[in-house]
């Protein structure tokens, strides 16, 4: 199966950094998906959700507020201000990954009005990590 390189940086350093099947991101012109052997591009994300699949078929979710991403046929790169990993081993992780996710939207609430979309698809993540 064709895998790409991911990686996410944030201001503070790396938050992901792994070959992945697939991934979704949240563009300025609405939400698309990359494959491998993708065209390149590079263009702006907003706030919202990259939804991220594994070998594994498991997928994982990190909360960005916005940033910029660069594609080419073998990696994506995203840069971007603030992120959030929806993931942990145990409720705490996730409960404490939550309410840094919430506060990552408050902090953007007002400049964004699909905020509500987000933090929909934020529980939507933490409820298949927890079942």
């Amino acid at each position: 199966m064709d895998k790409l390189r991911l990686e996410i940086l944030t201001p503070n350093g790396e938050i992901f950094n792994d070959d992945v099947v697939s991934v979704t991101l949240p563009g300025e012109e609405g939400e698309f998906g990359v494959l491998p052997q993708h065209a390149s591009l590079t263009t702006l994300l907003e706030a919202g959700v990259i939804d991220i699949e594994k070998d594994d078929k498991s997928v994982e979710s990190i909360l960005i507020n916005w940033g910029v991403v660069q594609v080419d046929e073998a990696k994506v790169i995203v840069l971007v201000e603030g992120a959030v990993a929806i993931r942990g081993d145990n409720e705490s992780d996730i409960a404490t990954a939550l309410e840094d996710a919430k506060k990552l939207i408050n902090d953007i609430a007002d400049s964004n009005p699909a905020i509500a979309s987000v933090s929909a698809r934020i529980e939507s993540a933490a409820k298949r990590l927890l079942y």
